[in-house]
């Protein structure tokens, strides 16, 4: 999400404040198991084209996953939104039924929607909330964790003079203080990136009270590439990346500038230097960033109920295990789903407040 659309949905945020949550929740199973048209929208995370192309034959699967459970539903109409905060507008009001929300646009309108899956993705080797267990060339991330329905972002040091220091006192199991990040040099992404900003930066008001704006010496870089290079180059101490960036650039830490690995990745040049597990080191483990969403309007009864949303989440979560909607899915990178509650976007409301 851009500023201009962050922008936007702080306003919106701060309208619908101010409004009711739209219409009120039947807990029962007697709203209609006849339904003419489902509503689903994507959010226009890639070319709203492919999504459509993509997802061409999900409206058949749910109408007959649902049917085994009790629901005839005459048409799935599948749509692409304009913005991701139109998608939330729009489920807010009633105007669809079901979205695929990222989860800080899902945080901003759940007022009026309802969470009921979770994307899960590939999980990592290592989970631990300690920075020191995840440095090391022993300690190296391999991509064969579980189905996770979060990730994580991780705060390095980098091979410099300075980052050494930090590494070494982590290491050794020694607290960071303000001071310690404070005298580094920083490089972050934009204040709409999760793991590079918004997560980072709740991770320093959780230990310091502080925020990343409050830090002496910041530099805000286009991408993780640009970061990975800084912190090969020695030109800042602490880099922020998801978990865990080192993973995509394992291979092109130690190759010249003017090379690159399998996967396109340009020589980061430390070909003097140990693996990138030894020499970029994490000092920090932000909580979970939970994935995208699968949320349902509030507006409409027909939908708004428990029979319905158990219905649907079975649903999605079948078609999800087989081929074709594996298939269908990856349009988004999505491996399968998990059921979620409100509470797993706690963190997402958080992150919004530090936004703000």
């Amino acid at each position: 999400m851009n500023t201009r659309k962050l922008c936007a949905g702080l306003l919106a945020a701060a309208m619908l404040a101010g409004c009711s949550s739209g219409g009120a929740q039947s807990d029962s199973s007697e709203a209609s198991k006849s339904i003419d048209t489902l509503r689903f929208q994507f959010v226009p995370s890639r070319d709203p084209g492919e999504i459509i192309a993509g997802t061409s034959e999900l409206g058949q699967l749910v109408i007959d996953a649902m049917a085994k459970r009790g629901y005839t539903i005459g048409n799935v109409d599948i749509t692409v939104s304009d913005s991701y905060e139109a998608a939330g507008e729009s489920l807010s009001a009633g105007s669809i039924d079901v979205a695929w929300l990222p989860g800080g646009t899902y945080a901003l309108y759940s007022g009026e929607t309802e969470v009921i899956l979770t994307a899960t993705r590939n999980g990592l080797s290592n989970d631990s909330e300690n920075p020191a267990d995840w440095n090391g060339t022993a300690n190296a991330t391999k991509k064969d964790g579980p189905q996770v329905k979060y990730y994580r972002a991780l705060i390095y040091a980098t091979p410099s003079e300075y980052g050494k220091k930090l590494a070494e006192k982590v290491n050794n199991n020694e607290e960071l203080t303000w001071d310690d990040l404070n005298k580094a040099n920083w490089a972050v992404m934009n204040v709409t990136s999760s793991a590079g900003y918004i997560y980072p930066t709740m991770w320093l008001m959780n230990k310091y009270g502080k925020k990343i704006t409050d830090l002496a010496n910041v530099t805000t870089l286009d991408g993780y590439m640009a970061a990975f290079q800084q912190a090969a180059a020695e030109q800042v101490d602490v880099i922020v990346c998801y978990a865990d960036g080192r993973n995509d650039y394992e291979f092109s830490w130690n190759l010249p500038a003017d090379q690159q690995d399998e996967t396109g990745h340009q020589g980061l040049g430390r070909t003097e230097g140990g693996s990138i597990w030894d020499e970029l080191n994490v000092i920090g483990v932000t909580e979970g960033i939970y994935n995208d969403t699968v949320a349902v309007t509030k507006a409409n009864p027909d939908i708004y109920n428990d029979d319905f949303k158990k219905a649907l989440q079975e649903s999605l979560i079948e078609i999800s295990e087989t081929d074709k909607g594996k298939e269908i899915f990856a349009i988004y990178s999505h491996t399968g789903y998990a059921t979620a509650t409100d509470a797993d976007y706690d963190g997402a409301r958080e992150a919004l407040e530090v936004v703000k």
